[in-house]
């Protein structure tokens, strides 16, 4: 059975073996960061800088701003947000879950269970809430 962390290696002629397997990692990290900056340098040098008053004002999806821009949000719009971001989350521990289900057994259908019925709970709060009507 494979160790899931291998020991450091402790000889010269060993460390010069795994720095030999990153080498090629390393150039093309060189060679992919360095084409990167040549290429934005070349869009700096060579683009057009023609600014008119349009290009340079502010615009809020194409029109003039109609309000202050420090104007409150409605509250809905963070508590949609937090939502999805929390069953965002949810998918995110859902993978590895599913992937190791034969190693964690039963505990780990229990935990994700009681994981899975905490989020719903709170899903059916906030819809009774009304938190999700956008009157």
């Amino acid at each position: 059975m494979p160790q899931l962390f291998p020991r450091a290696p402790t000889s010269p002629a060993m460390v010069g073996v795994v720095l030999d397997n990153y080498l090629p990692i390393l150039i093309f990290l060189a060679v992919a960061g360095g084409f990167g900056v040549v290429l934005l340098g070349l869009g700096f040098v060579l683009g057009p800088r023609r600014p008119d008053a349009q290009k340079v004002s502010p615009y809020e999806c194409g029109f003039e701003a109609f309000e202050d821009t420090r104007a409150r949000f409605d509250v809905r719009y963070y508590l949609v947000a937090i939502l999805f971001i929390v069953f965002d989350l949810e998918i995110a521990f859902l993978f590895p879950w599913a992937v190791s289900l034969d190693a964690i057994g039963g505990f780990g259908l229990l935990s994700m269970g009681v994981f899975l019925g905490v989020l719903v709970v709170g899903f059916i709060y906030e819809w009774k809430k009304g938190a999700l009507e956008w009157d």
